[in-house]
């Protein structure tokens, strides 16, 4: 029987980047970063059996990530929607990637991404640096497929 050899374990480095409009940005600040597609169902009840099935009707994309306190980009969307009611929507790739692996990497592209919350100011005086949790939705993800992850060779 095979298993899985540590060096195949996918380190939690990577890349991030930004595309809001025409730029695109490196998000060097991320220290963390999920994206969630889940299905959305309905019941259905059926003549002839007493149990409950589910129907995918739909999907919907929600995120998070934390980031150092050390870029206002996201602030700034948020003051501009606050200020003309503008919203903007934007793209995130993430790049997974460890060269010790055999496994390769994987490219994802969140499409669509709009901020649901940011923190507009903070202080702490006790604290060692500054973070901020930002949340989000997307409307469409892309894989491209030349960059997924391979099937680890098992030890």
């Amino acid at each position: 029987m095979g298993f899985l050899r540590a060096k195949d374990v996918i380190s939690g480095q990577g890349r991030a980047y930004a595309t809001i409009g025409k730029n695109k940005e490196e998000m060097f600040y991320v220290k963390s970063l999920e994206a969630t597609a889940e299905k959305q169902k309905t019941e259905v009840r059926t003549l002839g059996r007493l149990g409950t099935q589910h129907k995918a009707t739909g999907w919907s994309g929600t995120g998070s990530m934390t980031i150092y306190y050390v870029t206002s980009q996201f602030r700034k969307l948020m003051y501009d929607y606050i200020k003309t009611g503008k919203d903007v929507y934007f793209e995130i790739m993430v790049v997974n990637e460890d060269p010790s692996s055999t496994i390769g990497n994987q490219t994802v592209t969140l499409k669509g991404v709009n901020l649901n919350s940011v923190m507009m100011a903070s202080l702490n005086a006790e604290a060692e640096v500054l973070e901020e949790d930002i949340e989000f939705t997307f409307e469409d993800v892309e894989m491209d497929m030349e960059k997924i992850f391979k099937t680890p060779t098992l030890g």
